[in-house]
């Protein structure tokens, strides 16, 4: 079975974009303004970073990303 690499990517709130690390891909930082931007970077990061680390060549790597981002807002008022 082919191991599945994990991304967190969280909103940065003051910065305004979406921060990509992980534990499986070493040397994985990155920033995107959209999820869709973050995918792109990270289509061409995962495999570059893990084969600078070592790991073994394959014809297709897998990954996982979990995206966190959190919210406040008005409750809503009843009358």
């Amino acid at each position: 079975m082919q191991k599945i690499y994990f991304v967190r990517a969280e909103w940065d709130d003051e910065a305004r974009v979406w921060v990509a690390t992980s534990d499986d891909v070493p040397g994985l930082v990155t920033e995107a303004e959209t999820m869709e931007l973050l995918f792109s970077k990270l289509e061409i990061m995962v495999p570059e970073l893990l084969a600078a680390n070592g790991y073994p060549d394959k014809n297709e790597i897998s990954y996982e990303v979990l995206a966190r981002k959190f919210s406040v807002t008005p409750a809503a008022s009843i009358s």
